[in-house]
């Protein structure tokens, strides 16, 4: 039960030899071998099997047997009884219905973007804009028959076959994606200090499609960072570097592409501090991913109908580039970038 809900979470270690007030009293000699007692049950009471790494270490003249359980890379992982099981503090819980959905999308069985949003119909789809994007595919969209043009929404994924749309075709193309999915906007704050409890200077909820949520917020990003200067001869020098702007687009690119949508009531912080500039998304990174391979464009498509629309416009190129360049770019300007997972949130921090 404690590898199974370390594996569903962070990963973590168990340590055997030791009480819980931190007592060292060593496993009993000679009674049995407990790594292999130990590497048996990682993979054949643990299902799928898990691969652990085991230590054994002397303390105080006495046997200590660390295992060190991985972040699980083929969640969501159950006991031989069916036990969903996911770690809460120093405790095991069974796993929510919603913590279990998205243990299943970040191993890439289930993919949110492509579930159909009740009660919605090809009229909540923004026609003008559909006619926009099949343009470049020599399809006059507004010109096919209404069967024709049922079709070609579900075979693009914009449609479920029950003729409702799908997460990802409403918010790419959706009238008011909002009404039906009130987490899927942007919350920007630009705070007076280094800290959530400062002042406000300004507080706004972006809502829309995805092309409009990233315009927009780019927008206000750059609108509220200041640009010191000074004249030096003919010329306007800045006396401060900001970062690019397109490492503030790539941020936010990816916060709205690989963004957990089915966690509700969550929505992508973007925040301005005097030090720093912090955006949140709601989700945990894939079970393959972590935050170390980022840096060298390890990346996997936790949306894919949201990542293959904003790739065919041009937002995105899918080559796994982005952060690499937002932490080269951030390099050259002599300041970090951190990365950091809590809970089911990422964030993404630019030192100013």
């Amino acid at each position: 039960k404690e590898m199974v809900a370390f594996a569903n979470c962070a990963g973590g270690l168990i340590v055997l030899g030791v009480e819980d007030n931190g007592h060292v009293t060593g496993l009993p000699v000679g009674e049995k071998n407990f790594e292999e007692w130990v590497a048996n049950i990682a993979r054949q009471n643990v299902v799928p099997g898990l691969d652990i790494g085991i230590e054994t270490v002397h303390q105080e003249g006495k046997t200590v047997l660390v295992v060190d359980v991985p972040k699980g890379s083929d969640k969501p992982y159950q006991t031989q009884q069916n036990q969903f099981l996911t770690r809460v503090g120093s405790t095991n819980r069974v796993a929510t219905q919603g913590e279990l959905m998205r243990m299943f999308q970040q191993s890439g069985m289930f993919h949110f973007d492509q579930v159909a949003v009740p009660n919605t119909s090809i009229n909540d789809l923004n026609m003008a804009a559909l006619d926009q994007y099949f343009t470049p595919y020599e399809i006059e969209f507004s010109k096919e028959t209404e069967t024709e043009r049922k079709q070609l929404l579900i075979n693009t994924d914009i449609l479920a076959t029950s003729g409702e749309t799908t997460v990802g075709g409403l918010l790419m193309f959706g009238i008011n994606p909002s009404r039906y999915l009130p987490q899927a906007s942007i919350m920007f704050a630009h705070f007076d200090g280094a800290e959530p409890s400062a002042e406000l200077f300004n507080r706004q909820e972006i809502i829309g499609t995805l092309p409009y949520q990233v315009d927009t917020a780019v927008a206000i990003l750059k609108n509220h960072l200041v640009r010191p200067s000074t004249i030096e001869g003919m010329k306007r020098i800045d006396t401060v570097a900001l970062p690019p702007d397109r490492v503030l687009r790539e941020m936010i690119v990816n916060a709205c592409v690989h963004r957990n949508y089915g966690i509700t009531g969550a929505q992508i912080r973007l925040f301005i501090y005097d030090d720093r500039i912090e955006c949140i998304s709601p989700g945990r990174l894939p079970n393959n991913v972590t935050v170390e391979k980022l840096r060298f464009g390890v990346s996997h498509a936790s949306n894919p109908v949201l990542l293959k629309f904003m790739d065919n416009l041009r937002y995105i190129d899918r080559l796994g580039r982005g952060f690499p360049m937002i932490f080269r770019e951030m390099e050259k300007l002599g300041k970090t970038v951190d990365v950091t997972e809590f809970g089911e949130e990422l964030r993404v921090v630019i030192w100013r």
